[in-house]
């Protein structure tokens, strides 16, 4: 026998025997509204149904899941681990039916990406074509979000490979990260800002008198700017439009006198158009790159590998 083969233990051959989707439904359910009411309607079966299956589970794992309390169900460490397992499955049983349903239809494949659109479209986007040029068939996804987003559809299974920031706080033994580049962020108004006619901009007044355009707070760029500010002894802006859609951004920033942080990968066509234009303040504000990550426990499929390949040549 070879020496890497694993026999399944006595517990796991008991879980294989009896451990079914409807239970890791249930887990889901019940970890996100931590009701058994609502959880049951969910399932479609009775209350008393339904304690009996969170019963049976936790008599699987031999531990207690949830806490019982007089207004809800909160879920235990161990339970927390078990819901993350949960997600991780159904999720992968929704891609693997969006894949049989393309190949169904004579499709050649199938990849999810999720990407920060923001950094570095072209590059992204050339990849993307020249897969397609080769491979007209294969069904291509693409899901552009932040990185926290575009990290955790990939950590739910929900998408094959993300292109997004490794944060400080992402645990190694989870992905892993090719880095791509880097980026500059750019402080831009529309065309005909008051502020373009300023010989000299002063941070406190721009922070203080003006509306700001940012990404949510959990976006690398958005971080960047709140460090930046702290170590200058400098205050966050006091008026904030906060959105996660760069195209809305970038309409946004056209029909008001706000001033908005984006990355000049991002802004490039806006710039070469004259739509908006940069400030004349100096920013340095750096940014941890981006690149290309992977779940690190799972092997690559021809598809991804080709596409890593191409974005790692553009």
């Amino acid at each position: 026998m070879d020496k890497t083969t694993h026999l399944p233990s006595a517990q796991h051959r008991h879980l294989l025997q009896r451990l079914r989707y409807k239970h890791l439904q249930m887990l889901l359910l019940l970890g996100n509204n931590q009701n058994m009411k609502r959880t049951a309607e969910g399932m479609y079966m009775s209350q008393p149904a339904a304690s009996r299956m969170l019963q049976e589970i936790e008599d699987m794992f031999d531990c207690r899941l949830f806490e019982r309390l007089p207004r809800g169900m909160l879920p235990t460490a161990l339970g927390r681990v078990l819901i993350q397992f949960a997600t991780l499955s159904l999720h992968h049983l929704e891609g693997c039916m969006e894949k049989l349903a393309w190949q169904k239809k004579e499709g050649l494949g199938y990849l999810s990406v999720g990407a920060i659109i923001g950094a570095a479209p072209a590059l992204i986007m050339e990849a993307i074509a020249r897969l397609k040029q080769d491979r007209p068939r294969l069904y291509i996804r693409v899901m552009g979000d932040t990185s926290d987003e575009v990290v955790s559809l990939l950590e739910q299974g929900r998408i094959d490979l993300a292109i997004a920031r490794r944060s400080p706080d992402m645990a190694d033994e989870d992905f892993c990260f090719s880095p791509l580049g880097n980026e500059i962020l750019r402080i831009v108004v529309a065309k005909n800002h008051a502020l373009l006619k300023e010989n000299h901009i002063e941070w406190p007044a721009l922070l203080r008198d003006w509306p700001w355009i940012l990404q949510a707070p959990s976006s690398p760029a958005r971080m960047a700017l709140e460090q930046y500010l702290r170590e200058a002894c400098l205050p966050l802006p006091g008026n904030i439009i906060e959105s996660n859609s760069v195209y809305a951004m970038l309409q946004l920033i056209q029909r008001s006198n706000a001033v908005m942080l984006l990355s000049e990968s991002a802004l490039q066509d806006y710039l070469d158009m004259g739509i908006v234009q940069i400030l004349p303040i100096s920013v340095s504000i750096p940014l941890p790159p981006f690149g290309i990550l992977t779940r690190k426990h799972e092997p690559l499929s021809e598809e991804q590998r080709i596409f890593m390949a191409y974005l790692q040549q553009s």
